[in-house]
C-alpha cells in the first residue's frame, strides 16, 4: 500500500528548484510513476508528512509569529539544495 495518495486535482503551485543525487531523483520519478502523479506532488506530500510527524517542528512553528504578507508570493521562485 502506498504511503502517499494520488492527487484528486492539482492545487496552485510555486516553482522550487531542487538538487537531488541520482538515486533520489530516480526514486522520485519511480514513486511518481507508481502513484500516477507528478514528482512535484510527491515532494509536496512527503514534506507535508514530515512536517505533521515532527512534533519538535510543530512546537517550534507554533512559537513563531509568521507575517503571511511576507510569505512567498505567487510567481516568486526559491531554490533549495538537498545534500
Amino acid at each position: 500500500m502506498a504511503v502517499l495518495k494520488a492527487p484528486l486535482k492539482q492545487p496552485k503551485t510555486t516553482v522550487v528548484q531542487l538538487r537531488l543525487d541520482d538515486e533520489a531523483k530516480m526514486n522520485l520519478a519511480k514513486y511518481a510513476e507508481f502513484l500516477d502523479c507528478s514528482p512535484s506532488y510527491v515532494v509536496t506530500e512527503a514534506l507535508k508528512l514530515v512536517y505533521s510527524k515532527d512534533k519538535e517542528f510543530q512546537s517550534w512553528l507554533s512559537g513563531q509569529h509568521i507575517d503571511k504578507r511576507k510569505a512567498t508570493s505567487k510567481g516568486e521562485s526559491i531554490q533549495l539544495e538537498l545534500k
